[in-house]
């Protein structure tokens, strides 16, 4: 099929997300997310809830893509949806509705890794935002996970730090928890910062050699501080939320600009892309801006709507995976941990 033509259906099922997309010649015509509000009160994703969620949504999101699209079913060139990682129960439900559109349509499968759709998140056709050039780090900063990623082609990354724990959107969430915030708390600490001072209260950072990221002792760190606090007088959080919330934001931003640093000291790239659900976080997109300024970076920061888990990302990696012919068969199987 000629390269201008070429129509992707993209399906997500990760977490708790259910999202489909369609791409037309890596352009994005819709892309649609059905948010699960079941897990609120659980304070965090159950995963048995998520995957029969999916099951409901999962079809009527599709058909929604395909509708705002304005296009036929017969017209796709392909299907891709997210192979792993994320929660089993939910990756099924994405790959057995992908396999069974792939095999009535006779139209290729296209099996995408997740953190590596949130890197080629930035080559999605979007006016106003410019695309990075190769080589370039990429930094992916989510709840379930914290990877600076040398990038060198779209389909060759190779992971030069980590965390060797909690990922820094579960860190937020976290500590938003031992505040009294409610879930997903990450936002809410971002939000609050904005009006509160992030020299008020001091965390130290995790001493980690190398590139990596540790963000469990924090955590602690702030459950005692809080702990501590609260004994001495009730209502010490409700009396400094704000500052407390702009010191949390303030100590793990920093923890994320030193590796960075690091990392460009490293490897001599100074062309810095940042992607996943944390990537929408106010303060780190600021600390981008004045470290292009500062060292003379150039940062890529994707479209809000293309942070979160979303269906368009999956879309243009299964859309560079078409010009290059890579296509799967419906032996594929899910991966709930799958490296990039």
């Amino acid at each position: 099929m000629a390269e201008n033509s070429v129509y992707i259906l993209a399906i997500e099922s990760s977490c708790d997300d259910t999202a489909a997309a369609i791409l037309h010649n890596g352009k994005v015509l819709s892309n649609v997310v059905a948010r699960q509000q079941v897990h609120e009160e659980y304070g965090g994703v159950v995963p048995e809830l998520a995957s029969r969620a999916h099951q409901q949504n999962i079809v009527p999101v599709a058909d929604v893509a395909l509708k705002k699209a304005g296009i036929q079913k017969k017209q796709l060139s392909a299907i891709a949806f997210t192979q792993g990682p994320g929660l089993m129960g939910s990756l099924l439900v994405g790959s057995s509705f992908a396999k069974s559109v792939a095999q009535a349509l006779q139209i290729p499968l296209i099996a995408v890794n997740h953190m590596q759709a949130h890197i080629l998140a930035h080559f999605i056709e979007e006016e106003g935002f410019e695309k990075p050039e190769f080589p370039f780090l990429a930094m992916t900063i989510s709840g379930g996970h914290t990877q600076i990623v040398k990038v060198s082609s779209y389909f060759d990354m190779e992971v030069i730090g980590e965390t060797t724990d909690d990922a820094v959107g579960e860190a937020f969430d976290k500590s938003a928890k031992i505040l009294g915030l409610p879930y997903p708390g990450g936002p809410l600490i971002d939000k609050y910062a904005h009006e509160g001072n992030p020299k008020a209260y001091t965390f130290t950072k995790p001493q980690v050699p190398g590139l990596n990221f540790s963000f469990s002792g924090l955590k602690t760190q702030i459950l005692y501080f809080v702990q501590k606090s609260v004994e001495s007088d009730a209502s010490f959080v409700e009396n400094h939320l704000h500052d407390i919330c702009a010191s949390i934001q303030y100590t793990i931003i920093n923890i994320l600009m030193d590796k960075l640093k690091m990392a460009v000291n490293q490897t001599g790239i100074n062309r810095v892309a940042i992607g996943g659900g944390v990537s929408a976080n106010s303060g780190i997109r600021k600390a981008l801006k004045e470290a292009e300024k500062k060292y003379g970076w150039k940062t890529f920061v994707p479209k809000f709507e293309y942070t979160t888990d979303n269906a368009a990302m999956i879309g243009i990696v299964g859309h560079h995976k078409y010009l290059l012919q890579q296509f799967d068969d419906a032996t594929i199987t899910s991966k709930a941990r799958f490296a990039l």
